[in-house]
């Protein structure tokens, strides 16, 4: 199999949205006010989840994307969107007055979760009459629907949308929750796990009556398919009258499985959206099932991982932007070639003279030049209100295409010094008047061998400078 153009496809999301919150930091001691660790916070991350995470995976295999959703009118929810923003996701949020945006915090150390806080309010009474009408309005402009139902409220009467979809042709994929399917009656396709299914028609006691079980849902429900996640035994479709077609699971190391329904609803529409059969489009979620479990926390595919567990020859790490797991396969690849990599970071929101001229003096120390770029939030957090003018995936399109980078790789803490102590390049580069000791990571890079060097930025020309200019020029 070949992977198909993800990029013609669009994809209707309606479903609960939230914030995953993540602290982490070590742990040593145990509290003398009570027999539990104390964990030393020492970095945090907020990353979309529920029907967020849905969006995100969609976007990353490159498919346009327009998300509905009910949630607080609060300060959460501007977070949420502008991460989902960043991904170029169509964000229709429906704020509802003395409401939470719903959030979940992970406490976690050395990659273990410790402790989670859920901080959240059914949002299934709230009045869904402007969702309802902005779905309508979006129908005509998308091949396909997903309803993500975490049985936070936002699909209290998924009937309406499953009706509005099905009267214009769209197919709608319901990754369900709850104990009464009813609810998603005349759906395409439902993806529920087992846990789920056994809430449904009760446990199956065998292969058979799982069969059984499963084609009995489908029938009674009138879909046109159900796909079962059955977690380490893979996947089983059940289609029309045919017989049950089995995905073995794929994953060699299962690390976290947080998100890993929302990646297979993701891939699947996607791949339906592009064209290829269901059953293929089944291939193609069990092998980005496989993928996103050995990462931490909810997490997403890439087209290129996707190529790279099809064992699609034509794949190749050569350049562009990538995720922190496809830089690191890239990386190994060139080391081996005997190539020295060189690595510089920053938030480059408007690029000009003075970073071009930068990043060729940088690129002509190795053989191939990382750049990092700080996400939105970390450049409004360094910079102030009003930045990026860019979004991330912007910004990092426009250094892509310059011949002196190689590859792009984003990082969401204030500095990156984590993302460069787990590179370990062979040189790391920064501009402007740091000491090599101040450099985030320099001293990582030392200890292994590496060199760090400060080179100057041209004088004169700075973002902030064109920004004041054009500020000026707007008032005068």
């Amino acid at each position: 199999m070949i992977l198909p153009d993800f990029s013609k496809a669009k994809v209707l999301i309606v479903g609960d949205l939230m914030l995953d919150r993540y602290w982490s930091g070590g742990t040593g001691r145990i509290s003398p006010e009570a027999p539990v660790p104390v964990v030393n916070v020492q970095s945090s991350e907020d990353r979309p989840g529920g029907a967020a995470n849905v969006a995100v995976n969609v976007a990353t295999l490159g498919a346009k994307v327009t998300l509905l959703g009910m949630c607080g009118n609060d300060e959460n929810a501007k977070l949420l969107r502008e991460r989902l923003e960043s991904f170029d996701i169509d964000c229709q949020f429906f704020a509802v007055e003395g409401q939470d945006t719903i959030t979940k915090l992970r406490v976690m150390s050395r990659n273990q979760q410790l402790l989670r806080l859920d901080f959240e309010k059914s949002f299934a009474d709230s009045d869904k009459s402007e969702l309802e009408s902005a779905f309508d309005g979006a129908l005509d402009d998308v091949d396909i629907v997903i309803l993500s139902d975490y049985a936070k409220g936002c699909l209290s009467n998924p009937q309406a949308l499953i009706q509005a979809a099905k009267a214009k042709g769209k197919r709608v994929i319901v990754d369900p929750k709850g104990s009464d399917f009813k609810k998603y009656a005349n759906a395409t396709l439902i993806t529920p796990n087992m846990e789920e299914l056994n809430h449904v028609v009760g446990e199956s006691t065998s292969e058979k009556s799982l069969v059984s079980n499963a084609q009995q849902v489908k029938t009674e429900l009138n879909l046109d398919a159900l796909l079962l996640t059955r977690s380490e035994q893979g996947m089983t479709l059940f289609e029309g009258d045919n017989a049950e077609f089995h995905l073995p699971a794929k994953a060699k190391e299962v690390y976290d499985v947080t998100g890993a329904g929302d990646t297979v609803v993701s891939t699947l529409a996607v791949a339906l959206a592009s064209k290829l059969p269901l059953q293929a489009a089944c291939v193609l979620a069990n092998l980005a099932a496989s993928v996103v479990v050995g990462k931490l926390g909810t997490s997403t595919v890439t087209n290129t991982e996707l190529a790279l567990a099809l064992g699609e020859q034509s794949v190749h790490l050569d350049g562009g932007v990538m995720t922190e797991g496809q830089l690191e396969m890239a990386m190994a690849a060139a080391k081996a070639r005997g190539e020295r990599i060189v690595m510089t970071n920053g938030c480059f929101d408007i690029l000009h003279s003075g970073h071009v001229a930068y990043l060729e003096e940088a690129a002509q120390l190795g053989d191939r030049l990382i750049v990092a770029v700080n996400t939105d939030a970390s450049v409004t957090k360094l910079k102030g209100p009003g930045r990026p003018v860019n979004n991330t995936n912007r910004r990092m399109a426009v250094l892509a295409g310059l011949s002196a980078v190689d590859w792009v790789v984003p990082f969401t803490e204030d500095t990156p010094q984590r993302l460069i102590a787990s590179l370990l390049p062979d040189i790391l580069v920064k501009g402007g008047d740091y000491q090599i000791d101040e450099i985030a990571g320099g001293k990582e890079v030392i200890a292994n061998g590496g060199e760090v060097q400060v080179l100057t930025f041209e004088d004169g020309v700075s973002t902030t400078g064109i920004i004041e200019r054009i500020t000026r020029n707007k008032l005068t």
